[in-house]
């Protein structure tokens, strides 16, 4: 993901959190909130609960990968905050993108023309 498309301050992470919508799945938390930026920004954030730090940062890398195939979908200006659940780092890349993709579906973020596919990366991130 693009520096361009991540919210990287402590205080926008707070503002997203407290003043936005959230949507939960068992692999993940949604938070949704509108900005006043053209782009869509996304933050992933995974906390101690989810494990130790390699599962942490699988989690993060699956989430930041099931997002680059969703991205060009959600419309723009609004913030995302991703929150991974414990069970995601033992979850696959299609299990992934599918959870993104049921939040992304009831929080009304996609554009009407989105084109989603469901196909497994060619980055190798396999079990």
């Amino acid at each position: 993901m693009k520096r361009r498309f991540r919210l990287t301050r402590s205080a926008d992470l707070k503002r997203v959190r407290h003043t936005g919508k959230s949507y939960a799945h068992p692999l993940v938390v949604l938070y949704v909130t509108v900005s006043n930026q053209e782009a869509t920004r996304v933050a992933v954030t995974a906390g101690r609960g989810t494990g130790n730090a390699v599962q942490r940062n699988r989690a993060k890398r699956l989430l930041r990968a099931a997002m680059a195939d969703l991205l060009p979908g959600v419309r723009p200006g609004v913030d995302l905050l991703l929150i991974a659940r414990s069970p995601l780092p033992r979850a696959d890349f299609l299990q992934a993108k599918q959870a993104l993709s049921g939040l992304f579906t009831r929080a009304g973020l996609f554009s009407p023309t989105a084109n989603v596919r469901f196909e497994r990366p060619a980055t190798g991130l396999s079990e």
